[in-house]
C-alpha cells in the first residue's frame, strides 16, 4: 500500500530568517480503475481505503447498486523501478448479470484530485440518474447538532492535522455522531470512500444519515450524495449554483457556509430543526 504522508526537506524563508527542516506532505498517487480488466478511470487520490474509493466511485456512476453487485476486487501487478508492488491498479470483476459500465462513464484521460467529472467521455452523461430517491430521506438534525459538526470533524481528521493538505467527508446520524470519516487530496475521492465503506456495510441507500464535506459543495458532491439516497449535505464552504440547482431538484437539503452557529440553508430546510 503506498504511504499516506512523505516526508520532504523544506527551506523556510520568514521575517525571522531562514531553515532547513523536513516537512510532511499528504501523499498523491494515481489509481487505476479496473471494471472485468477493462481500464474504466484513473484518479490521483491520496493512497488508503482503495476498496472503497472504487466501491465508491461505481456507486456514484450508477455502475452499482449494492455490495453484492461486485465478485471480487483485487490489486494487479504493477512495480515501481525497485520492484515493488505499487498498488495503483485495482480490478473489479461485477457479478453475474450485473451490466458493464455504459462507454459514457469511461474516462477519456484521467480524474484530477480537485475535478472528477472533466474527463468524461460526453456531457450528456454527466447528470446520471440515482436508483436511491433522495427526497425519501427521513433524516431531521437541529442547528445545534450542525454547528457542532465542523469541530468534531476536524478533531478526526489525522493526516490533515500533520500536513494540512486534505478534504475530508463524513456520514454522520440526526444526533450527530459521526460514522465514518475519510480524508483525501481530492474532495470528490473523500466522498466516494465514505460511500463505499456505506456500500460494504450495506448500508444503502443512506435515508437515515447526512453528507459533511470539508470543501465546498460542487454539482458532483450533490450529485454522489443523490445517488446514494443521502438526503442532506453540509458544507463549510460554498455550493455552486449547479450543485444548489441539482440539490432542489433532487428533493436534497443543502447547507452552505456551516461554521459554528452561522449557516446558509439553500434548498430542503424541512429537514433542519431551527432551535
Amino acid at each position: 500500500m503506498g504511504r499516506v504522508t512523505v516526508r520532504r526537506p523544506v527551506r523556510m524563508l520568514s521575517a525571522h530568517g531562514e531553515r532547513r527542516r523536513p516537512d510532511t506532505l499528504a501523499a498523491e498517487e494515481p489509481m487505476e480503475v479496473r471494471v472485468n480488466g477493462k481500464a474504466l478511470a484513473v484518479t490521483m487520490r491520496t493512497p488508503g481505503s482503495d476498496i472503497e474509493l472504487a466501491h465508491g466511485f461505481l456507486l456514484s456512476e450508477g455502475v452499482i447498486g449494492s455490495r453484492e453487485d461486485i465478485r471480487t476486487a483485487r490489486y494487479c501487478d504493477g512495480v515501481d523501478d525497485e520492484g515493488r508492488n505499487t498498488y495503483n491498479v485495482l480490478d473489479l470483476a461485477l457479478a453475474e448479470g450485473v451490466p458493464s459500465p455504459e462507454t459514457g462513464v469511461e474516462r477519456n484521460f484521467y480524474t484530477t484530485s480537485s475535478c472528477g467529472v472533466c474527463g468524461k467521455a460526453a456531457l450528456d452523461a454527466i447528470k446520471v440518474k440515482t436508483r436511491f430517491d433522495p427526497g425519501a430521506s427521513t433524516i431531521k438534525v437541529t442547528t445545534a447538532v450542525l454547528a457542532g459538526l465542523p469541530a468534531e470533524l476536524r478533531k478526526q481528521q489525522k493526516v490533515f492535522a500533520s500536513t494540512g493538505g486534505l478534504h475530508a467527508a463524513a456520514l454522520f446520524t440526526g444526533d450527530g455522531t459521526l460514522l465514518v470519516v475519510r480524508e483525501d487530496v481530492g474532495r470528490h475521492n473523500a466522498v466516494d470512500k465514505v460511500l463505499g465503506w456505506a456500500l460494504l456495510e450495506g448500508r444503502i441507500p443512506l435515508h437515515d444519515t447526512a453528507l459533511l464535506v470539508s470543501s465546498r459543495a460542487s454539482f458532483e458532491l450533490v450529485q454522489k450524495a443523490a445517488m446514494a439516497g443521502i438526503g442532506l449535505l453540509a458544507a463549510v464552504s460554498a455550493p455552486s449554483s449547479l450543485a444548489a440547482e441539482l440539490a432542489e431538484e433532487s428533493g436534497m437539503t443543502l447547507i452552505g457556509f456551516l461554521r459554528g452557529e452561522s449557516m446558509n440553508l439553500y434548498t430542503g430546510d424541512h429537514r433542519v430543526i431551527t432551535e
